[in-house]
């Protein structure tokens, strides 16, 4: 199957899960992006301004890994890079997920990085088999300058493998995976052990 072919499925997944988002009040207004990976070059991403509870399948387009949309009258989203980021640093990351939660915010705020243990969920986190473990999840601070973020998040993630997940301090959330369920699953997860902290 091309990577064309996919277009469709990756969109589905990404509309029920901007659904599932939406009900739990995890990308209010228009807040949040979502992307897939297409192949080596191009990903499928959330254009600019659309409410992710609303998604339909004209709700996407197609963007090189440079963050330039196939077609120019289309405007990605203003955190493009970040998902760029993201796939070039890891050929099997296949979807990148952003929310904004209460909970993922307020901790955002308050931390340099929040630290996960003994929580069953973990394991749905790579590399990690038992809730008898831990995760950090760092925090970094708030940034217009896109690709100068995106330039932070890489080298932290150079420097220390294995980053399950980062937050973005009063903004939220960026998780991934190898596809969109698997992303989506890992969102729900890191959000469900953010609210739990946050009422800790």
């Amino acid at each position: 199957m091309t990577a064309d072919a996919r277009i469709p499925e990756f969109a589905h997944d990404m509309i029920e899960a901007g659904r599932l988002f939406h009900t739990r009040g995890w990308v209010p207004a228009t807040g949040g992006n979502f992307s897939a990976r297409l192949s080596a070059e191009r990903m499928l991403i959330t254009a600019s301004g659309g409410h992710k509870g609303e998604l339909t399948p004209e709700s996407f387009l197609v963007a090189d890994l440079d963050g330039r949309p196939l077609d120019a009258t289309r405007k990605a989203s203003y955190e493009t890079l970040l998902h760029t980021q993201l796939y070039r640093h890891d050929a099997a990351i296949g979807a990148v997920l952003h929310t904004h939660s209460i909970a993922n915010t307020v901790l955002s705020r308050r931390l340099n990085a929040v630290r996960l243990a003994g929580y069953e969920l973990l394991k749905l986190l790579p590399g990690i088999t038992t809730h008898d473990a831990e995760a950090t999840v760092p925090v970094f601070a708030n940034d217009q300058d896109i690709p100068r973020l995106a330039a932070r998040v890489d080298a932290y993630m150079k420097q220390n493998p294995g980053v399950p997940a980062y937050l973005i301090a009063g903004h939220g959330l960026y998780a991934w995976g190898e596809t969109v369920a698997q992303a989506r699953h890992r969102v729900e997860a890191l959000e469900f052990m953010f609210e739990c902290e946050m009422r800790s």
